[in-house]
């Protein structure tokens, strides 16, 4: 008859009942069975399996990494018999009683003993010389007792004196160096060869007190979240523009770069990777009070923050080019990974039994790969660059969000650069950018600029901008195109901003909620001309200057 067993732990350090104070310790070996990769942590489940003695037992599961959540332990499992499970402990491993040194640990402790007092020895002699060099320099009229200038007869005898204490002393010093090089070197060379036993990584066991009626095999299961594991997206668009009368093609693919420096092996075991972050938080945050007051300057000035370290670049997966032996080449086909999804997370299950190596170094996984049909057109913003950029817009049609990452971009074969992807839910469209259309040509000018100079103290100031935009499609075939420009705006009412009459009206009079920000959209036929004209005037008090900043980047 087999009986299963359960229990959910929350406490991370509970005293074992003085119940179990007689009872066997049993230690058991457990191995990584599988693991779900979080954006900031690791979800982990261990097995053991343990012949267990009828009566009070003990069971010790050691070599658990320090970083594991006590609060998120969970242990269940089942056994041949009934069983029943007490008190659940989790504390770190004491140290290891030391083994006896080697050979080589002894020669090592005698070399650096030996080093430490040659040191001591080589500080003397450097201090020594610097001395006698500071007596020299005080002049041979200062160099006799209570300050007693030296007889002109006596000043050789004391270059004598001064140079041989030198020379001794600088010979001293010479061979204690020597020899301190030859210790170094050979301490070096013997660490080097692996013969000093490394530090122990701290860990962490369990002791699980049970009781068995009759004894038998208990499997046991534990679930635990642990710190030091992570996994980042990135993606590859490649675009098939089609040419003509093709139709347009993305290939997204979407990988995991996993790394992980928790202690663990991570070694034949299922993975996943999952988008729900586990230390994000379970609830929203507690909005408080916010009371308004004047501005008192503060009495020490504030730090200088420091400046962003540039992220490090992301380690792209190197995949190596295999010709088949059979006449005809066959492309290699990509494994993905399989999709579990409902309406609150995802996650991918990584095909097969795979490893991740345990020194913080990154393991890159292919998640998805799919073909979709992209919406062409050209983005132009002429203020910042008089470039077209060929943009494609798609819809994650996938069940799981893209998460913010880096795309490499590839257009027609040929890669263009690098871009950024934001969150995306399903559903939601993005764009992104496949590099520049050379065969749209754009232009700006400006038209007329017109300021103003007050005579009298009280008169208003006024600035007039006038600008001119000509797009021109040199392709044979019809280009959708939105171009992208901005007037300033303003929050004084001292300070009006008025959009001209000859403006050219706008197609969408605010782009994504940022104000001063428009669009124009049309579709440029094969060797079409088009002109946009955007003016604007500003007018403020002449007795105050203005500036012209950028406004605060609304947070997605």
């Amino acid at each position: 008859m087999r009986l299963r067993v359960s229990a959910l732990v929350c406490v991370s350090s509970i005293a074992l009942s003085s119940a179990w104070a007689k009872e066997t310790i049993v230690e058991a070996a457990s191995a990584v069975e599988g693991v779900v990769v979080h954006p900031d942590a690791a979800t982990v489940t261990r097995r053991a399996t343990i012949d267990l003695p009828a009566g009070a037992s003990t069971i010790v599961l050691a070599n658990l990494p320090a970083g594991l959540d006590a609060d998120s332990l969970r242990v269940f499992g089942e056994a041949d018999g009934r069983v029943t499970i007490g008190a659940v402990e989790t504390r770190f491993a004491p140290a290891d009683a030391r083994a006896p040194d080697t050979a080589i640990e002894i020669k090592l402790k005698q070399l650096r003993r030996a080093r430490e007092s040659l040191q001591a020895t080589l500080d003397a002699l450097a201090g020594k010389q610097a001395m006698i060099v500071r007596y020299s320099q005080a002049g041979p009229e200062k160099l006799g007792p209570e300050a007693r200038p030296l007889a002109i007869g006596e000043w050789n005898a004391a270059f004598e004196t001064i140079g041989a204490a030198l020379a001794k002393t600088g010979e001293e010093l010479r061979t204690a160096r020597a020899r301190a090089k030859d210790l170094d070197d050979e301490i070096h060379a013997l660490e080097a060869g692996g013969g000093e036993r490394k530090m122990q990584r701290p860990a962490r066991e369990v002791a699980i007190a049970v009781e068995s009626a009759s004894g038998g095999k208990l499997r046991l299961t534990l679930t635990y979240l642990v710190a030091g594991a992570s996994w980042r997206p990135a993606y590859d668009a490649r675009l098939d523009t089609g040419g003509k009368d093709g139709k347009p093609q993305i290939e997204l693919t979407r990988r995991a770069a996993v790394t992980q420096n928790t202690g663990e092996d991570w070694s034949d075991v299922a993975l996943s990777v999952s988008t729900t972050r586990a230390h994000r938080g379970a609830s929203a945050p507690d909005v408080q009070p916010q009371r308004v007051g004047f501005y008192e300057p503060p009495v020490l000035y504030a730090e200088k923050l420091a400046a962003p370290v540039a992220a490090a670049p992301e380690r792209q997966l190197r995949r190596a080019d295999a010709r088949a032996s059979a006449p005809a080449p066959v492309p290699l086909e990509q494994q993905t990974a399989t999709l579990e999804s409902n309406a609150y997370q995802a996650s991918f299950n990584i095909a097969g039994r795979v490893g991740v190596p345990g020194d913080g170094s990154s393991k890159s996984f292919i998640l998805s790969s799919r073909r979709i049909e992209p919406t062409l057109a050209a983005h132009i913003a002429p203020a910042q660059d008089p470039t077209a950029f060929l943009e494609a817009r798609i819809v994650n049609d996938e069940d799981a969000p893209l998460l913010p990452g880096p795309v490499a971009v590839q257009r027609d074969g040929v890669h263009v650069g690098q871009s950024r992807i934001a969150f995306v839910a399903p559903g939601e469209a993005v764009e992104l950018g496949f590099g520049a259309d050379d065969k749209i040509k754009v232009t700006r000018a400006p038209v007329k600029r017109v300021e103003n100079e007050p005579s009298w103290f009280g008169q208003t100031k006024y600035e007039t901008r006038d600008f001119k935009t000509t797009i021109r499609n040199l392709h044979d075939f019809v280009v959708p195109v939105t171009v992208v420009d901005r007037t300033p705006f303003s929050e004084n009412t001292a300070i009006t901003v008025e959009t001209l009459p000859q403006t050219t009206a706008p197609t969408t009079k605010q782009v994504a909620d940022k104000r001063g920000v428009m669009a124009w959209s049309f579709d440029a036929k094969p060797g079409e001309t088009k002109e946009l004209r955007l003016a604007y005037r500003v007018k403020w008090p002449a007795e105050r200057d203005i500036v012209t900043q950028p406004a605060p980047i609304a947070q997605r």
